[in-house]
């Protein structure tokens, strides 16, 4: 399960500065609705998981977007949905 954290969070546990990882985001290197998110207009939140990935694949997008495509089909939205049926009796 992809674990989505504070900018503290994510420079303590990814050893990157804070302007590294804004000037990653700001640039597009870290897309929005994949490597973070935006809760509101003051607080973005990291997929440590996915960034962690893109820094060791950087020279490998391939690879890279693999990661993303488990990540993306194991999101509860992907997931396919039962087809059960209710029967409905007449009396």
């Amino acid at each position: 399960m992809p674990q989505f954290v504070s900018k503290q969070e994510a420079i303590q546990y990814l050893k990157l500065s804070d302007s590294t990882l804004k000037r990653y985001r700001l640039q597009g290197l870290l897309v929005e609705g994949i490597h973070w998110v935006r809760v509101n207009s003051r607080c973005i939140r990291y997929n440590l998981e996915l960034i962690q990935d893109w820094l060791h694949n950087r020279h490998d997008p391939i690879a890279h977007q693999r990661t993303i495509h488990i990540y993306q089909s194991s999101l509860l939205s992907n997931q396919k949905k039962s087809s059960q049926r209710v029967s409905s009796k007449r009396t």
